[in-house]
């Protein structure tokens, strides 16, 4: 699974940001390998970010975006676009990571049960 975390910093120990526009960094991770992209939000200051930043996120083909909170029309074009969004996290990028990984995948095993 590549998940999303929209973070206050760049690395795997960072906080999870609390405003999803306007996170200072988008980080993928690649749940199996472990790999680790970091992306610099260049639409921290705009105006309309979070619009913005949906858009920048469904180009880069993620199966979970983690965010501390989300507005509802960014909410709705990540949904839109097949991508499961939590909100209302908080810990580190490595805890949220693993915490929804493991929420997600409780939900696959009860599904298809």
């Amino acid at each position: 699974m590549r998940a999303g975390v929209l973070a206050e910093g760049d690395s795997l120990s960072s906080y999870v940001a609390d405003d999803f526009g306007h996170a200072p960094y988008f980080l993928i991770m690649d749940t199996e390998t472990l790999d680790l992209t970091v992306i610099k939000n260049e639409f921290v200051n705009a105006e309309g970010a979070g619009m913005k930043v949906a858009d920048m996120i469904i180009g880069h083909n993620v199966n979970v975006v983690i965010t501390g909170g989300i507005g509802p029309h960014g909410y709705n074009k990540l949904t839109a676009a097949g991508i499961t969004v939590s909100f209302d996290e908080d810990g580190t990028v490595e805890e949220c990571v693993k915490r929804v990984t493991e929420r997600l995948e409780r939900m696959a095993k009860f599904r298809s049960d």
